[in-house]
């Protein structure tokens, strides 16, 4: 029973299945595309990714330890030089796995594999793709937009127009009445002294008060003498 044993042998012993998979592996890297059975292909690309990964970095020892497992001298000069400039910005996933049917002799399923950088009609197809999806949106906002900003500008160029040349004509007219204004503050200055010589004769007036309240005091004593001589004519009457 093959309990725990998540490995597909492929049918082949250990050194038959890793020259196998060696061999696809620098097939896949010069061709950048091979047709196999669905399960063989799966199996590669658990053993090519990670050789795929190492050739990021371009150092001595990345380049041995890449030809101890492709045995190869031309496909160690491809990946290196080629691939590697390809997949250098992609996080994983360099190979793409496209089912194309079934074998007419045994009825196994096949498939294309291919690295996923060098299809150039996809790439052409996914970046059209996009370049359209951003068209529409963008000329939807624009097209309703632009309508709406064309109408207010329409409809304000007339009154525009009509406007100007009443704008010229009155401007002149502001412009002759400020003269006029300035004209008129020396008269405001020259009425300042006439105030100032009004105050005096309040002052002046002032003593003629005072002069007038001696004359009242003067007549309080005269109507007292009088009161005493109006009384003395009945009290001389019962004396007699």
């Amino acid at each position: 029973m093959r309990h725990g044993n998540t490995i597909n042998h492929l049918s082949r012993t250990y050194g038959h299945r890793k020259a196998m998979l060696r061999n696809m592996a620098v097939s896949l890297i010069l061709n950048k595309r091979i047709n196999t059975t669905l399960a063989k292909a799966k199996e590669l690309r658990k053993f090519v990714e990670p050789v795929l990964t190492r050739s990021k970095s371009d150092t001595m020892h990345n380049r041995r330890m890449v030809f101890a497992d492709l045995q190869d001298k031309e496909a160690v000069k491809e990946l290196f030089a080629t691939v590697a400039e390809k997949i250098a910005t992609r996080p994983g996933g360099y190979t793409r796995i496209i089912k194309t049917g079934f074998r007419l002799g045994d009825a196994a399923e096949m498939c294309m594999m291919e690295l996923v950088d060098f299809n150039e009609l996809l790439l052409a197809d996914a970046a059209s793709r996009k370049a359209k999806t951003t068209r529409r949106s963008r000329s939807s906002k624009k097209s309703s937009s632009g309508l709406d900003s064309v109408a207010p500008v329409a409809a304000a160029a007339p009154v525009a127009e009509l406007a100007a040349p009443l704008l010229e004509e009155e401007a002149p007219a502001v412009v002759e009445e400020v003269p006029a204004a300035v004209d008129e503050a020396p008269a405001v200055v020259e009425e300042a002294p006439a105030a100032v010589d009004e105050a005096p004769a309040v002052v002046d007036e002032a003593p003629a008060v005072v002069e007038e309240a001696p004359a009242a005091v003067d007549e309080a004593p005269a109507d007292e003498a009088s009161a005493p001589e109006e009384d003395s004519p009945e009290q001389e009457e019962p004396k007699a």
